[in-house]
């Protein structure tokens, strides 16, 4: 039997390499992302043959409909899960913030989402002795002053891998891992339009990014769980 693989945020730049890239490995592939890109889901799941499920991930009642759908129509658990959903709005100084809506954006759509997910997936790979995670922080992670400008990405980011390292520990000795990888800027559309004067050869594809999701999931890295790996490019 194949093993399974969830994908949060399957339908943006990441999620789909992350998704070719492991069907390509064999996996069965279950896509999940926002009711809003239900749509290029499907484009995804016919050129895969993957399942594929929209629903808010934050939400613990959702899981509850959503893991039992994959198990059924995959054929078997969620062995494995690219947690890739996440997202940026831009940003202000703080001292400049007139509200919070930024900051409960940024912690919802990237630390709040892991946080449900693991919440969701974990006991059953513990309970089967087996299973693999990935989550997505940022470079900005290990240059906070970097994230001047968006201190509230930053922090979700952070708080993102932090709980994820935890939580690794916590899980490790029960046969499952999980890491995180640290992108610096994506070469994606939505970047390329947003910063039309860089260097697009110094960013990272997201077919690269992707083949280090596939080598922390994999059996290969049946030694490295709480880790960190920073995947810079040239950026």
């Amino acid at each position: 039997m194949s093993d399974v693989v969830l994908i949060t945020g399957a339908a943006g730049a990441l999620g789909s390499a992350v998704a070719t890239h492991l069907a390509g490995k064999g996996y069965k592939v279950a896509l999940v992302d926002v009711p809003q890109a239900e749509k290029r889901l499907a484009e995804i799941a016919k050129e895969l043959g993957a399942a594929t499920a929209t629903a808010d991930i934050t939400n613990a009642a959702a899981w509850a409909e959503l893991l039992p759908r994959v198990e059924k129509e995959l054929g078997g658990p969620v062995s494995h899960a690219a947690l890739i959903a996440g997202g940026w709005q831009g940003g202000a100084p703080l001292h400049e913030q007139t509200d919070d809506a930024r900051w409960d954006a940024m912690m919802t759509m990237n630390l709040a989402t892991v946080h449900r997910s693991l919440r969701a997936l974990l006991p059953g790979m513990v309970q089967r002795k087996r299973g693999s995670v990935v989550i997505v922080g940022a470079r900005g992670i290990e240059r906070p002053w970097s994230n001047a400008g968006s201190s509230a990405y930053g922090a979700a980011k952070a708080g993102a891998v932090a709980l994820a390292q935890a939580a690794a520990a916590e899980v490790l000795d029960h046969g499952v891992r999980v890491n995180a990888i640290l992108p610096s800027t994506m070469d994606t559309h939505a970047n390329r339009r947003s910063m039309p004067d860089a260097d697009f050869a110094k960013w990272v594809t997201p077919a690269s990014a992707a083949s280090v999701v596939a080598f922390l999931l994999s059996d290969d890295a049946r030694d490295v769980s709480g880790a960190t790996v920073p995947v810079y490019g040239r950026a």
